[in-house]
């Protein structure tokens, strides 16, 4: 942002530290304006025509954003993406970790990636990694939703699952 000496234009419209509308002025009667009210000129619409500067305390400005800025990335949430490997003639056992291991994660608030790996004459038999991920996208239908429907990528095939969210 633009403040006191660093402003350009020649006119601005001037609005005070009380949100009042101070007219089109030149810069230096504005830097009046505001050293006698021992706050800044801060340029706040450059764009507008004739730009727009407020005068405000600029320190005390910049603390407040800073707090929002802060306040706002402690409310956000990280999505990460889990993945979980799955074989196509995947044992029951085996299968049964990879679920729980899946709904650990998704109870996390993460996405999951389920994928199964191709190896040698198994990849024409895709049908069989189809009903592995149908499968397990229908044990955890309780709490996931599907974002990406099963489909091949090379010797791989995919399948996305988000975490349901409650309204």
């Amino acid at each position: 942002m633009m403040v006191n000496d660093g402003i350009r234009a020649r006119e601005l419209r001037v609005i005070d530290n009380d949100g009042e509308q101070l007219g089109v002025q030149t810069k230096q009667n504005a830097l009046k304006i505001a050293e006698q009210a021992g706050l800044d000129l801060v340029l706040v619409a450059p764009n507008a025509k004739p730009p727009v500067a407020r005068i405000m305390d600029y320190g005390k400005f910049r603390f407040e954003q800073q707090k929002k800025e802060r306040e706002a990335r402690k409310n956000q949430k990280v999505i990460s993406i889990k993945e979980v490997r799955l074989s196509p003639t995947i044992d029951e056992n085996d299968f049964n970790t990879k679920l729980r291991a899946a709904r650990k994660f998704l109870g996390k608030g993460d996405k999951v990636k389920a994928s199964i790996r191709f190896k040698g004459r198994a990849i024409t038999h895709k049908e069989i990694g189809q009903k592995v991920l149908n499968r397990l996208a229908g044990e955890l239908e309780d709490i996931s939703t599907i974002e990406q429907r099963a489909k091949m990528d090379g010797r791989s095939m995919f399948l996305m699952l988000a975490p349901k969210t409650e309204k």
